[in-house]
């Protein structure tokens, strides 16, 4: 974590009156804000202010509520080469949505329509605006499901999710945001509007534009609609609450639910003991054995009753022979809600109760996960940190954290050297520095620490025959040329 200097050269359009105008005409007057205090707040997301030097504000905010009015924008900001940051609930934890180059922030909030749910072929079609919350709940009463589950879900917006190919809890058994994506409406660079991909479960015609949009963090396109998979909705769900005696252990058992278990489960969630200690702290709650050195939360879902006791006996059994202290069942939406709660909270604990901190999303080979630990531990007493360790266990991709508690004139510095040490550390694993909250601009400096000079070329290849003028969301992921 640094407080990087941007100094890139700004070659772009300026937003006059004349162009403001032009704007209002497209949008109308109650959907473009000049109001300082709107432009500020929308010139911002999740990553703390203080994380560059720079200040980073944009011109104009705008509230589209239709694609044809985002084709219009695009065409004029594209002819006059003024930049457009596409921007969801403002979640993100990688700088995705700030306004680098200033310019126009496009907000999709007024664009908050389930526009349908085709119960036949099992889809539901939205707009990007939508919080993701309630895809699941139109779903759910279907009886079906969205099995997209970020930790951000009662606030994020699905485009968001979308672009930033979001993960969550329940990545091991159903992928991420991606996965459930079968089709999207997207406002091109210059303007033109098309569809990536249909209803259709296969597809091999041409490119596959769909899942290389999901995750390309607003640089590519402006999504406006949404196609998205739904599944059948499980019947029944229990949790498991496993505390172990030390991280190692809690680990190294993660691999055994599957293969000696026989079962995938939804979920598999891990907080270490200063996780935990910080969740209880922040909520003023207590959890079971929260004196564990790690609590592993595994989610089994089912329809037949008989069927997934007998799934979380077995593994409540598989537990306590690898050295589980107790496993405690959640078996009823209360208790479950609860303890997910307290999962949930972590990060937002971790920003509340440090004065520096950075939320990293490393992801290894599962079989990497027990070395990652250890490494993480070596990293923080390396180089003078705190650590604060939870996350997707069952799919590798851990939340390792770095937290100085008390101000420090040279913390940038410290948190700088902290993190390319893990970044080296994940890619010798095996891994790279982000399996869900991207890269945006927080992370792009270090994308040499995993990635060879072909793939960031390429990327900028890429982008290159996306957005010629480098108009959308520019400087993210890799810095412009």
């Amino acid at each position: 974590m640094s407080t990087e200097h941007i100094s890139e050269k700004r070659a772009y359009g300026q937003l006059t009156e004349e162009v403001l105008e032009e704007i209002r005409g497209i949008l109308g007057e109650k959907n473009v804000s000049l109001d300082p205090e709107k432009r500020q707040t929308y010139s911002f997301d999740q990553v703390p202010r203080g994380h560059w030097e720079n200040t980073f504000l944009s011109d104009v905010v705008v509230f589209p509520e239709t694609t044809e009015q985002i084709a219009a924008l695009l065409a004029l900001a594209n002819r006059l080469r003024i930049p457009v940051t596409p921007r969801g609930a403002g979640t993100g934890l990688s700088g995705g949505a700030i306004p680098l180059h200033g310019g126009i922030v496009l907000s999709t909030e007024k664009m908050n329509r389930i526009l349908e749910l085709d119960e036949d072929n099992l889809t539901i079609t939205v707009e990007p605006g939508v919080v993701t919350a309630e895809i699941t709940k139109a779903a759910r009463t279907a009886g079906l499901l969205y099995a997209g589950d970020p930790c951000s879900g009662d606030a994020s917006f699905i485009g968001g999710n979308v672009a930033e190919n979001a993960g969550g809890n329940k990545v091991v058994k159903y992928g991420s945001t991606g996965a459930s994506v079968l089709a999207l409406e997207v406002v091109l660079a210059d303007g033109s509007v098309t569809w990536f991909g249909g209803k259709r479960r296969k597809d091999v015609t041409g490119y596959d534009f769909v899942h290389l949009l999901a995750g390309s963090e607003g640089t590519l396109g402006i999504i406006t609609k949404i196609i998205l998979r739904l599944l059948p909705l499980p019947t029944k769900v229990v949790d498991l609450l496993v505390p172990f005696p030390d991280t190692d252990t809690a680990v190294a058992f993660v691999p055994r639910i599957m293969i000696e278990g026989k079962v995938i489960p939804a979920s598999i969630e891990f907080l270490d003991r200063s996780a935990i200690r910080l969740v209880e702290d922040y909520l003023s709650t207590r959890l079971p054995h929260g004196n564990a050195g790690a609590h592993l939360i595994i989610q089994l879902e089912g329809n037949d009753p008989e069927t997934l006791a007998d799934e979380y006996e077995r593994i409540g059994e598989l537990c306590f022979r690898h050295g589980a202290m107790e496993v405690f069942v959640a078996d009823n939406r209360n208790v479950r809600d609860k303890l997910w709660k307290a999962r949930k909270a972590v990060g937002e604990a971790m920003v509340a109760g440090f004065v520096q901190s950075a939320l990293e999303d490393v992801v290894v080979p599962t079989s990497a996960v027990p070395e990652l630990m250890r490494e993480a531990t070596r990293i923080t007493e390396t180089h003078g940190v705190e650590g604060i360790n939870f996350g997707h266990i069952g799919d590798g991709n851990m939340h390792v954290n770095f937290v100085i508690r008390k101000p420090r004139s040279d913390w940038h510095e410290v948190m700088d050297r902290a993190l390319r040490d893990l970044y080296r550390t994940v890619r010798r694993l095996g891994g790279t520095l982000s399996g869900e909250h991207g890269i945006g601009l927080k992370r792009r400096k270090y994308m040499e620490e995993v990635m060879d000079t072909a793939q960031i070329a390429l990327i900028r290849r890429v982008k290159q025959a996306f957005d010629p003028n480098n108009i959308l969301n520019p400087g993210k992921i890799v810095p412009d040329v």
